[in-house]
């Protein structure tokens, strides 16, 4: 028996850079997921890092076209915040 998919009203989606033809690209583990979830859903509304000039980037760099993005909005907070827990403190020479 095969699986039934979902659909989504609205996708609210991370990207890295966009251009105002709306192409994107994403960084990293972005990648994996988020062109999936872009084609799933009826809306797409994208927050991107930096809009580019239209032209640009180069056709073989973008990973999803503009046909699919509905909305673009520029973040204005891109700092990655990453918690990191230190137990003990490291002597030198132990």
């Amino acid at each position: 028996m095969r699986e039934t998919w979902r659909r989504a009203d609205l996708a609210i989606i991370k990207a890295w850079r966009a251009d105002p033809a709306g192409n994107l690209m994403f960084r990293k583990t972005a990648r994996n997921f988020n062109p999936n979830m872009v084609t799933a859903a009826a809306v797409t509304m994208f927050e991107v890092e930096e809009i580019l000039p239209e032209g640009s980037f180069d056709p073989d760099c973008v990973h999803m076209p503009g046909i699919y993005v509905d909305r673009i909005v520029l973040a204005t907070i891109n700092g990655k915040r990453i918690e990191k827990l230190m137990l003990r403190t490291r002597t030198v020479g132990a």
